[in-house]
């Protein structure tokens, strides 16, 4: 089983599906928010707050480059990381990119029921809730369509029968 990479908007599932494929197959988990806040020594609201987003942005580039040779991982890269052409080059190379969908309203609702994401994570708009999601998700799909090898739907899945649907389209493609 090669590399798999789980891109998408954050609260899409990426963290959790990633943690269960590594689990599964005995890889290396890496989840990028997660090295850039503890290289940071902060959260990224905090990296925003403090350093600005072209920091964290850089921070989290060097983070892709640094873990993208890396195998055998399965890597969750931060819902922005397609915003730079370097890192949607280096996630494709990586490996198999996996682009978790769902639907503006289905990511707010899970947003919300996650406490940590509002501490954690910086406001991305002024517009702030469900606006917020439908703005950021409709500029960044294409983009997340343009790094992806595969788009799965995650509304009416559990992480499960995500992770599922990622053991058989690899399958598939053996």
């Amino acid at each position: 089983m090669g590399n798999v990479v789980l891109i998408g908007y954050r609260g899409s599932g990426k963290t959790t599906v990633g943690r269960l494929l590594a689990k599964h197959w005995g890889h290396a988990f890496v989840d990028t928010d997660v090295l850039v806040t503890e290289r940071a020594g902060k959260t990224i609201a905090e990296i925003f707050a403090d350093d600005g987003e072209d920091a964290f942005r850089n921070l989290e580039a060097d983070v892709i480059a640094e873990v993208s040779p890396r195998s055998p991982i399965v890597l969750s890269a931060g819902g922005g990381a397609i915003l730079r052409e370097d890192n949607v080059r280096r996630l494709r190379e990586c490996g198999t990119v996996f682009w978790l969908a769902a639907d503006a309203e289905t990511l707010w609702s899970w947003i919300q029921e996650d406490a940590a994401s509002a501490v954690n994570r910086p406001a991305l708009t002024d517009r702030g809730g469900l606006d917020e999601v439908r703005q950021v998700l409709s500029d960044r799909e294409p983009r997340y369509a343009k790094c992806a090898h595969h788009r799965i739907d995650v509304a009416h899945r559990t992480f499960d029968q995500v992770a599922d649907a990622i053991e058989n389209l690899l399958d598939r493609a053996r």
